[in-house]
């Protein structure tokens, strides 16, 4: 395992892609924190690249990735080596190095100019987002063998997970609102890592008036220590979940 963990994380890194994802998050987010006059303000203008691009490239280039080293699983697959070993790690290379991408575009400047409390909420969840769409992305890389349908169920999940998800939410909330729906929307929340990144983050920021009218509830829940510890164990079964299901299907998957 440890020969191809290395052998994924040394290919990847020295990918161009990568290289260049990791330039534009570090000037993304040295210019943000250069052009606000406060690192609050710097952290937030950083919120929508951590909830909405890391993911993107997260799931994209990891289905690409896999979809590209077919040639080479199927030779791993030939050798006296079980699949599931293979499979993790491929995933924990591919986990690793877009961390790494991440932390050195987004993490360093975050450390540099806000080494709070919030910062570092910010960095663990942008490093779990990576993680978990890079499980989802390996997920989808095994429903279908053409490469196009691949990408494409990669870029409707996180199409779904980033943007259709919480527009289902707010359509339930328009249609529901003589209800009291605040408990059903803590758990609405619970269905999507992407809400449960924005929620933490947003509660360390201390803006409740951009949660709206279930801010209290939000705080609540995922305020105490008791809601942190359980938001983590719902964001490592989110990672976990998908990976668990890929392996399932990467065992019993005719190559």
């Amino acid at each position: 395992m440890k020969k191809i963990i290395k052998y994924v994380i040394l290919d990847i890194l020295r990918n161009k892609i990568v290289i260049a994802y990791t330039a534009l998050l570090l000037a993304i987010s040295l210019s943000a924190f250069s052009l606000e006059d406060s690192a609050s303000k710097g952290i937030l203008s950083l919120l929508n690249i951590i909830l909405i691009i890391v993911p993107l490239v997260s799931i994209i280039f990891s289905t690409i990735y896999i979809y590209n080293a077919a040639e080479f699983i199927e030779l791993m697959v030939s050798q006296p080596l079980k699949r599931v070993n293979l499979w993790l790690s491929i995933f924990i290379g591919l986990s690793f190095s877009m961390t790494i991408a991440f932390l050195a575009g987004v993490g360093l400047p975050i450390l540099l100019y806000a080494p709070s409390s919030t910062g570092f909420m910010m960095i663990g969840m942008g490093s779990i987002l990576t993680i978990i769409f890079v499980a989802i992305a390996q997920l989808c890389s095994l429903f279908t063998r053409d490469k196009a349908k691949g990408i494409g169920i990669s870029v409707l999940l996180w199409f779904y997970f980033a943007l259709i998800f919480d527009g289902l939410v707010l359509f339930l909330l328009f249609q529901f609102m003589d209800y009291p729906l605040d408990k059903p929307m803590v758990a609405l929340s619970c269905l999507n890592p992407v809400d449960i990144a924005r929620i933490l983050i947003l509660l360390k920021l201390d803006v409740s008036a951009l949660m709206g009218a279930t801010s209290a509830i939000f705080r609540d829940f995922f305020g105490s220590q008791l809601g942190i510890m359980l938001t983590m164990l719902l964001m490592l079964a989110w990672i976990l979940m998908p990976l668990w299901w890929s392996v399932r299907k990467f065992n019993r998957k005719d190559l």
